[in-house]
């Protein structure tokens, strides 16, 4: 990634999502649930299977169903004796033991042939596509007074704030290109968090028989669903106190997915595992209601051409198709806001076709010298070393006007850092003086 813009000490605000409630509903019946029938016997027979003697409130907390509806699939199991009750635990019906039986193993070993997925119950595709669309339509729209809070940590002038705004209310797309270190990727994660709130996100999804993990905790932050408000009061519009909603959907902050030079054209399709026998998501899904930054666009293994073409019809359609090994292939919501980063010459990786399909295109300069000092300030500050003007201007005339050496926003950042590293191996106190300075540009700088 882009080295970062140095922060200042104001904290940025979180924009607030619409007062809209996008929570699904819990489902009542099997009806509702909208699986089919065997799929969740076959998935309570392989949970029984691998977990020993487990009781009914366990099996509906696996499948994150109520245990109305699966107590109902438990008697039917314990019909077809694949199961029997083998004590009680408390109080109740669900407080009842059940154990796999001799005929349940070997069903349980069939039903794992065809897939070996243990985890919640599916969300099926059409709920699935319903969600994401009714959770777009609630996305509120930034401001530029929300834009310059949400930036307030970086030193960005107005003109760039003021294309970043409509680029970021658009939800589609955006090329941002420049030299190294000049921000773009910290930008990138700021406006990530720009977006702010939460949506639902479900732990898998069901296309014809078929499950496709989608829920990821490296890409996806769950919400801690206990804390309703937060320290400022702040009472989330998706579930209020006495609201349940499906847990096969798990509350995330909005996603933010990052890809870099290792991206290939097979990771942007179904990735199926040959001994689990079910997918996971691609980068694109996972991203949705997020964003999806794509760094180092060009130094991708694949051709920058054939990467190109494969974000035709999800930059135009705002849909994705994906395929199955059967050979089906279905339509999901694309619904991230792509952002394609760069520090190479965009004319040498993009035709006027694709660039007329993103929307905005956003080049990232080297820094003013007055923008060079605010960040040299900040990032003073925040390490808690007494600016020094002197030595800025000093670091100008010896090194920047000397060498021909570009400035850079990450620089100052750099520089104060290799000062502190220096300054602890002498075992003095870290300052900007002349000698530290020295010791770190010389060590920093390709002259």
């Amino acid at each position: 990634m882009d080295d970062d813009i140095i922060m200042t000490d104001v904290k940025s605000e979180e924009p607030r999502e619409k007062p809209f409630s996008y929570a699904p509903g819990t489902p009542v019946s099997l009806r509702e649930v909208g699986l089919n029938r065997d799929m969740l016997i076959h998935l309570i027979v392989k949970i029984l299977y691998y977990s020993g003697e487990v009781t009914g409130s366990y099996l509906a907390q696996r499948l994150r169903l109520p245990y109305t509806i699966v107590d109902e699939l438990i008697e039917f199991i314990k019909v077809e004796r694949l199961c029997e009750v083998k004590g009680m635990a408390g109080i109740g019906k669900p407080a009842y033991k059940y154990a796999i039986t001799s005929l349940g193993r070997d069903r349980a070993r069939e039903f794992l042939e065809i897939n070996q997925y243990t985890g919640p119950a599916p969300v099926p595709l059409v709920q699935y596509v319903e969600m994401i669309h009714r959770q777009a339509a609630a996305r509120s729209y930034i401001t530029q007074e929300s834009i310059a809070r949400a930036f307030s940590h970086l030193v960005l002038n107005k003109q760039m704030l003021d294309m970043l705004g409509p680029a970021i209310n658009s939800g589609k797309s955006m090329f941002v290109y420049g030299a190294p270190g000049n921000g773009k990727s910290v930008v990138s994660e700021a406006i990530g968090h720009i977006l702010g709130g939460e949506i639902y996100i479900p732990h898998a999804i069901d296309v014809d028989g078929v499950v496709i993990t989608i829920f990821d905790p490296i890409n996806h932050k769950p919400v801690d669903e206990v804390k309703v408000s937060d320290s400022i009061g702040y009472r989330s519009p998706i579930l209020s106190e006495d609201e349940d909603y499906d847990h096969r959907w798990i509350r995330c902050r909005r996603p933010f997915v990052f890809t870099g030079g290792e991206l290939t054209l097979e990771m942007l399709d179904l990735s199926f595992n040959e001994i689990s026998k079910f997918y996971e998501a691609p980068f694109q899904v996972k991203a949705n209601g997020g964003v999806f930054l794509i760094d180092d666009f060009g130094r991708q293994l694949v051709r920058p051409k054939d990467l190109l073409n494969r974000w035709i019809v999800p930059l135009e359609k705002r849909v994705d198709y994906l395929t199955l090994h059967t050979g089906k292939k279905f339509e999901v919501p694309f619904d991230a806001l792509i952002i394609f980063s760069t520090n190479l010459r965009p004319q040498e990786l993009v035709d006027e076709a694709f660039f007329r399909r993103i929307r905005y295109k956003i080049q990232f300069n080297n820094p003013t010298m007055e923008e060079y000092k605010e960040i040299f300030k900040n990032y003073c500050r925040g390490k808690n070393i007494t600016y020094n003007p002197i030595i800025v201007d000093y670091i100008q005339n010896d090194y920047y006007q000397r060498y021909s050496i570009e400035l850079r926003c990450c620089h100052p950042r750099d520089i104060i850092e290799q000062v502190i590293d220096i300054a602890r191996y002498m075992n003095v106190a870290p300052a900007l003086t002349k000698e530290l300075v020295d010791d770190a540009c010389n060590s920093y700088f390709v002259k």
